[in-house]
């Protein structure tokens, strides 16, 4: 049986239906939080080093990020603001040499250098003395002479010269190596060879090795010497080119590597027409042939 439904009724249908909404929005998902970074490692704090570590060898080095100050078998060595620096090892250096970094949280990194011995061509000389007696004249110049050299060596010009691959002055048969010693009568030993000497014939034209200021340039010859040539490459590191005939350049003057710089001679104590070719960094003597490689044509 159907039943009648009532009109007030129907209208209270209609009513509830109509405060009835839409269905509610579904709320966006949260995203989520991004993944944590990477840890990156710390990079450990060393050194880096390129060169000869030997006798008569130098090597430049890049001292560890964060590194305030520097030392080389306990002497201060001054830094590049790349953190680049040169070191060297004189010819009579010992076994060991030892880099410290002190960083700028306080820590201090160290490196130990194991400097390879060297062979030297000793020359024993048994029926002769050891040196000729000076003449006054040398007595009374000599002094003023070593006081030029000194003073020259003293001063530090800004140079980028001993971050080069050196070249050969001059190009010619290597009379004498570096380091080479004569031993004289009674067992008296001479003073090692300073330099390579190159047998060219007067006149020859030398360049640069590297680039450099000049710090010295005599305009007489000096008792040993002869005419005289130096230049500071940076660093604590310098050249001297020694009989020359002729210098081509003056105190003060920036040459760059391959430059003409003098003309070979035979001024000074020598025995004929050579260059002479010293390299020094500090007090260390250098040997020029490991910072250039062997003689082209040699």
């Amino acid at each position: 049986m159907i039943r009648a439904v009532r009109p007030g009724a129907l209208v209270a249908l209609a009513a509830l239906a109509s405060c009835v909404g839409p269905p509610a929005a579904m709320s966006p998902p949260k995203p989520s939080p991004p993944p944590p970074p990477a840890l990156v490692p710390l990079q450990p704090a060393t050194f880096e080093i390129e060169g000869a570590v030997e006798q008569g060898g130098a090597l430049v080095g890049t001292a560890p990020v964060g590194t305030a100050s520097l030392t080389f078998d306990g002497t201060a060595i001054p830094m590049a603001p790349d953190r680049t620096f040169l070191v060297a090892f004189d010819r009579d250096h010992g076994p060991s040499a030892l880099l410290v970094a002190t960083l700028s949280d306080g820590r201090r990194v160290s490196k130990a250098l194991t400097v390879a011995p060297r062979g030297w061509d000793i020359s024993r000389l048994g029926s002769l003395p050891k040196y000729p007696v000076p003449s006054a004249t040398f007595q009374r110049l000599r002094p003023t002479e070593l006081a030029q050299i000194a003073a020259a060596r003293a001063t530090d010009h800004a140079s980028d010269g001993w971050r080069q691959r050196f070249i050969w002055p001059a190009t010619g048969r290597i009379s004498t190596n570096f380091g080479s010693q004569r031993i004289y009568q009674g067992g008296e030993k001479g003073a090692y060879h300073s330099g390579t000497d190159v047998a060219v014939p007067s006149g020859t034209p030398i360049v640069a090795p590297a680039d450099g200021v000049v710090i010295l340039a005599t305009d007489q010859p000096f008792t040993l010497e002869g005419y005289l040539l130096m230049i500071d490459h940076g660093m604590g590191l310098n050249s001297a080119f020694l009989h020359l005939s002729a210098i081509t350049v003056k105190v003060g003057d920036r040459v760059r590597q391959g430059q003409v710089i003098a003309r070979s001679g035979a001024s000074g104590r020598a025995t004929g027409p050579h260059l002479h070719w010293g390299l020094k960094w500090r007090d260390a003597r250098l040997d020029p042939a490991l910072l250039t490689g062997p003689m082209p044509g040699g």
